[in-house]
């Protein structure tokens, strides 16, 4: 299976059963929506950000159909001036490349540095996909399941009504 065996590992640990879906190279949305169609769940958008000190990484995590300002969501999560966190940052935080960003990159934050918010909206969902840390193929797991991911992983993590 394409993606990296620590998420694999950790849905074992944790009996998590997934949907799984091999795709060509998806880095946007826009591109993995092609893919999609066959993988019933909510798709999700998965945004890495930085405060303005550099100190504080955040993950939003919300339905792929939606849009949010940067400004927006500075008002919203109130945790000052944010911007998109470079590739370097996702690297040493999360393990991932650019185009691959996910929540199951957080099997890589050994410190727990990375705060994610998740907007209420998904809960609504029966299942949630991601891409397993490569964005050549998807996953779809039971919603309930994700929150048990989120739960194992020590990371903080608040849901939060973001439209």
């Amino acid at each position: 299976m394409i993606g990296q065996e620590k998420v694999y590992e950790r849905l074992a640990e944790l009996s998590i059963e997934f949907d799984y879906l091999e795709h060509p190279e998806a880095p946007t949305i826009e591109i993995a929506r092609r893919y999609w169609v066959n993988l019933d769940s909510m798709h999700c958008k998965n945004l890495f950000f930085r405060n303005h000190k550099g100190n504080q990484h955040y993950l939003v995590i919300f339905h792929c159909d939606q849009t949010l300002a940067i400004h927006d969501l500075e008002h919203l999560l109130h945790q000052g001036k944010l911007s998109f966190a470079s590739e370097k940052r996702m690297e040493k935080y999360l393990g991932l490349k650019p185009g691959s960003v996910s929540p199951f990159g957080l099997v890589n934050d050994m410190e727990h540095h990375v705060y994610v918010f998740l907007d209420k909206n998904l809960k609504k969902a029966a299942k949630l996909s991601f891409h397993p840390n490569d964005n050549r193929a998807s996953l779809a797991i039971k919603t309930e399941d994700f929150i048990r991911f989120m739960d194992s992983l020590g990371n903080g993590y608040e849901w939060i009504k973001l439209y």
